[in-house]
């Protein structure tokens, strides 16, 4: 490599200080921390409650999504909660996950990777599984893996635009007629083929997934091939401010009864990719409130960080005043955020239900922040920097349909 150059570790682009200890409250720790950078707050025993409930209720196989959160607490968080498979979408997300659980189950969920990809995760990381949506994936996927006889080939599927908050109904899946022809051509390739589809993410119909595994059901019966796998992918919904969705078990219980409604001879293992599920809980961020005006506060975190969903995408999430020095105002007033960064665009409508009396030098705790919040964040303007602490804390917004309840 020439001296001028370097890579960079992009999985988790935050450059971040850890705390080792665990504190039993926010509010303490950031009046003994005083944080002037974000303060991320992870609950690792609520992700681990998550995890043992997920799994124990899922009839099959859970795979965490791990663009959702590559954090490496996160994920043994996780690990120690019972998810032993992954769902990795590059060769980095892979190479973390078997540096950290070299025994782990990883299946290659992205339908068009790299050639270099494909080799080093058939070769040196032991990847059998992969997704593809296209002849030409297929054929690269023989090539690159020497015309191995051990792959499991899993055929994404293409689904109508749906209700769910990201519809991921434009880029990937194959339609239907390409679908039929890649599932005969990878049951003469494979030992081991499947479907997988994806509703979109944060979905809050449960029937989604009962339309789209009938639909499955649809295409293999034309292919006239059994499946082995049946992959319902992720878009597994939290609970945010004014968006309660449909509790854990109304998800499963359709999938169950969809399954069982599949065709006769046709009882595929089951897969599932949770991640906002999974994590959106466990995370919160603390921010602190460097000018006010007006209804405007401006904070040192926003979309370019922990807040990219606070943008454009328009989510709400939960938010608290901390004020170590003195009580706040009862009166409650509507703010809107901007972020720390030159750019206007950085800014979240909310709106921002708090104190009304809210100034600078006060620190808001924001919470749902553990499914895209760290992944997500930039370098831009130079606001790369935060904290990272472990809390035994409740989250700041729970319902009894969460898996972790």
């Amino acid at each position: 490599m020439p001296a001028n150059t370097r890579t960079r570790l992009a999985v988790s682009p935050l450059r971040r200080s850890f705390d080792r200890r665990i504190a039993p409250a926010v509010d303490a720790l950031v009046a003994e921390l005083r944080p002037s950078e974000p303060l991320h707050c992870f609950r690792p025993r609520l992700a681990r409650a998550t995890a043992r409930r997920f799994v124990a209720r899922f009839p099959g196989e859970v795979l965490y999504a791990v663009k959702c959160n590559p954090e490496p607490r996160v994920l043994r968080a996780l690990r120690a909660g019972g998810v032993q498979s992954f769902d990795v979408a590059s060769i980095t997300e892979a190479r973390l996950v078997h540096q950290l659980f070299p025994d782990a189950v990883m299946r290659f969920m992205h339908p068009v990777k790299a050639r270099e990809a494909i080799r080093e995760a058939y070769a040196t990381l032991g990847i059998r599984d992969f997704v593809l949506d296209s002849e030409a994936e297929l054929a690269k996927l023989s090539q690159e893996t020497g015309g191995a006889s051990d792959l499991g080939l899993i055929v994404r599927l293409a689904l109508p635009k749906g209700a769910a908050a990201y519809d991921l109904s434009g880029k990937f899946g194959a339609e239907r007629d390409t679908a039929v022809a890649l599932l005969r051509a990878c049951r003469a390739a494979a030992p081991r083929i499947g479907l997988a589809f994806h509703v979109g993410s944060q979905c809050l119909d449960q029937m989604a997934y009962a339309r789209a595994i009938a639909y499955a059901g649809e295409i293999a019966a034309e292919a006239g091939v059994g499946l082995d796998v049946l992959d319902v992918g992720g878009g597994f919904p939290l609970a945010y401010p004014g968006s309660t969705p449909p509790a854990l078990d109304q998800f499963i219980d359709a999938i169950g009864e969809a399954v069982a409604a599949l065709p006769a001879g046709l009882a595929p293992a089951l897969w599932c990719e949770p991640g906002r599920a999974l994590v959106g809980a466990a995370t919160s961020v603390v921010v602190r409130v460097e000018h006010r005006r007006g209804q405007e506060l401006f904070v040192n975190d926003g979309i370019y960080g922990s807040l990219s969903d606070a943008g454009a995408p328009g989510f709400r999430f939960p938010a608290r005043l901390i004020r170590p020095d003195g009580a706040a105002a009862n009166e409650m007033a509507d703010f809107v955020l901007f972020g720390p960064t030159c750019d206007s665009v950085d800014r979240m409508a909310g709106p921002w239900p708090l104190p009304a009396d809210i100034r600078e030098g006060d620190w808001i705790e924001i919470g749902q922040l553990g499914a895209y919040g760290a992944a997500l964040r930039t370098g831009f303007n130079g606001f790369d920097r935060a904290r990272l602490v472990d809390v035994d804390a409740p989250p700041l917004l729970f319902t009894a349909g969460h898996p972790g309840a």
